[in-house]
């Protein structure tokens, strides 16, 4: 099976905050958009912000390896280089991150780069990549 591009629909408060977060912060290409929304290239994906100003991110967490991992949340699993390229860019950025930068699963299987950080709507994202992303669904 050849793997398709997902599509991601989320609220956001405010269309220009996306646009420079998703856009200029991430990189991600810009597609069609509408004055209630507008579409992101997100790693060869395609998410849509959808302008719902009384929408904000959750606060429910889950633990997992000694941290609370936000819910709900996307991402992305990048290649290491690209991973860390990003943490690099975020950092300098001044992102606060929800979970730093870190390895989990240390010498476990599904050992993996792994970062937390919110959008200014605050929707939770976590960015992550394996050494071996063949580890992706280890158990």
């Amino acid at each position: 099976m050849t793997l398709r591009p997902f599509h991601l629909a989320f609220p956001v408060r405010d269309l220009a905050e996306a646009r420079a977060f998703y856009g200029g912060l991430l990189g991600c290409a810009e597609g069609r958009s509408a004055d209630s929304w507008i579409d992101f290239d997100f790693y060869g994906h395609q998410i849509v912000a959808h302008l719902a100003p009384d929408m904000g991110g959750d606060a429910a967490a889950n633990p997992v390896d000694g941290h609370d991992v936000p819910v709900p949340h996307f991402g992305i699993v990048l290649t290491m280089p690209d991973w860390q390229t990003l943490a690099n860019r975020l950092t300098a950025a001044g992102i606060q991150f929800g979970i730093e930068p870190h390895i989990r699963f240390k010498g476990q299987p599904g050992e993996q780069a792994t970062m937390f950080f919110r959008d200014p709507s605050g929707n939770a994202l976590e960015m992550k990549a394996f050494a071996n992303d063949a580890m992706l669904f280890a158990t």
